[in-house]
Order: structure tokens, then sequence, then C-alpha cells
């Protein structure tokens, strides 16, 4: 499944697992990189403000030094920070520069907000109350149009969204002269996102799904279709929670630091349209009940348009 791949609205091919390095412990990062490379992953997903693109530019810079794989065999994503986002060419410098890259594959929009670009920290700058330190009169279109001039540049090969609902992508579309590739999104059978999902495919953009195992410790691991699939398979849950993505035509993104479990995340298995039904059903149930789980939701006090936290 390494080699398994998915069509972007612009023509490239991005691979339909990647290694995450949100939330990677320092110092871990750089031989992950290297380790995920070497066991056959061809997506590095990467963000400013996970403070690590530096040792993910040096987990890199090994690979291509060993011979493991060359740059254009790599696909690399980045995201503009919120203190960037009338900054955009500054925050993909900045980003380039941490990375030893003159080009990242794909370049999103981080979450669709400003914050103090002149605040007192550079990433989470904050208010005397101890708040976030957000400028609420920017339009996020702002941040797209500006986007869009970065592919002239060269400095990227794509654009596009994390983090958007379908009624911010609804906001931005009748403004966008080029569609995003990619929406990267929470994704998992607790957290479907079916509104968006089905807006995306229907406008030609790529959902990519990071916390598919729902968050740290593996919540999921133990639910009831989850463990039933897992077992009729004779697999670990976190090798169906992943494998849920790819009939959903997702990339899914994996994370770890340790050599084996980014060698064992790459086991992905065909679900069938049985188990598929069997998630689907679990996912139906908990959208009728209330019971939605999302995992990752930073305290930016701000309405973002998702159905379970509206």
């Amino acid at each position: 499944m390494a080699t398994k791949t998915f069509k972007l609205n612009t023509g490239q091919d991005i691979p339909a697992i990647g290694l995450g390095t949100w939330q990677s412990e320092p110092g871990k990062v750089r031989t992950a990189v290297a380790e995920a490379l070497k066991a056959g992953y061809r997506l590095i997903d990467c963000a400013y403000c996970y403070g690590n693109e530096e040792e993910v530019g040096q987990g890199l810079a090994d690979a291509f030094a060993e011979g493991v794989v060359k740059r254009e065999d790599v696909f690399v994503v980045s995201k503009v920070w919120a203190t960037y986002t009338t900054r955009c060419e500054l925050g993909l410098q900045k980003s380039l520069k941490s990375l030893g890259l003159d080009y990242v594959d794909l370049f999103l929009v981080h979450w669709p907000l400003l914050m103090n670009p002149e605040g007192n920290d550079d990433r989470f700058p904050k208010l005397p109350n101890g708040e976030r330190d957000i400028i609420r009169s920017h339009n996020h279109v702002d941040t797209w149009k500006q986007m869009e001039k970065l592919l002239a540049t060269g400095k990227t090969k794509a654009i596009g969204v994390s983090n958007y609902s379908k009624r911010y992508l609804e906001q931005l579309l009748p403004h966008a002269t080029v569609v995003p590739a990619v929406n990267q999104i929470e994704n998992h059978p607790a957290l479907p996102q079916q509104e968006i999902v089905d807006l995306c495919k229907e406008k030609g953009i790529h959902i990519m799904a990071y916390s598919p195992l729902g968050s740290t410790g593996g919540p999921l691991f133990t639910a009831e279709p989850v463990v039933k699939v897992a077992e009729k398979h004779g697999v670990k849950p976190s090798a169906v929670l992943l494998s849920y993505h790819l009939p959903r035509g997702s990339t899914v993104l994996a994370k770890s630091v340790t050599p084996e479990r980014i060698r064992e995340n790459l086991n992905l298995i065909e679900l069938d349209a049985e188990d598929m039904k069997l998630l689907n059903d679990y996912s139906d149930k908990l959208t009728k009940e209330g019971k939605l789980q999302r995992f990752v939701y930073p305290p930016f006090g701000v309405d973002f348009g998702f159905p379970d936290k509206s």
C-alpha cells in the first residue's frame, strides 16, 4: 500500500499514506523521517507551527545523502501558521529555510484565522488575560488570495487548506481562482465529517486525514466495530483505522517516531463493503446521537462552522 497514490486536481500524484510529525518528540523527528523514507513512505507532513521543521529537514537530508530517495520522489507538505496568514510568502520562506528545501509539494492554510502578527509570541501570541490574540476582522478569503500568488514563485507546487468546514469552503470557493488541491481535516469513524468529505469530492478537493486513531493513546482502538473488523482480518485496530481512509479515496497521516511502529503503519489492508458498512453505521449512530468525538480543537474561541462545535 506504500506505493498507492491518488490524483490531485493539479495532476500531481499524492501518496495514500504519509508520516505525520505533529507532537513528535524533539530529538526523535530526524530519525523518524529518515526511517519512514527507508520503510517506503513518500509523503512527509509538517508545519511551521509544529516547531520541528528543522529536524524534519535533517531527516530528509539524511535520506537524500544516503541515496534512499531523491527529492523529487518525496511529497512534502507544510502549512502557513495563523500568525503568518497576512504574510504567506514569508511563512513559506521560513518553512523552506528550516526544511532545507527549495520548494514544497503542497502548502496549506493551517487554520482559517489570523493571530496577531505583531503579538508577544511568534506562534501563540496571547492577550494580557491569557486568551489567544486573534485579529477578528481578518477575512480568510484574503489569505487564499495570497496563497494563489505563491504558485507563480515555484516555491510550492500546489496550495490547499486545512481544518476547513463546509461553511468556510462555501465562503471561499466563489472567490477562488485556484480551487484548493487538498483539505486536511481530522477524520476517523468517530468524526467522519461526511458533509465536508462530500463537498470536497464534488469540487475535486482531496481529503487528507489527520489524527486517524483519534488522539494519543488511540481512544478508538476499543470501539466495537473497529475491534470486530480487526479480528476478522487478524490485524491490530490501528491497521483498520488507517485502512478506513483508502476506500473513502482519502490520504491518511500516520504519526509515530518508533521505527517498528512506523513500518507497521504501512501494513494497510483492503476493507471490503461489509467492513465499511460496519464502520459507517457506527459513524451514523454517533452522528444521530450527537456523540461525535473531535480530539483536535485549539482554544481559539472562533466558530469555524463545524456542526459538532457550532
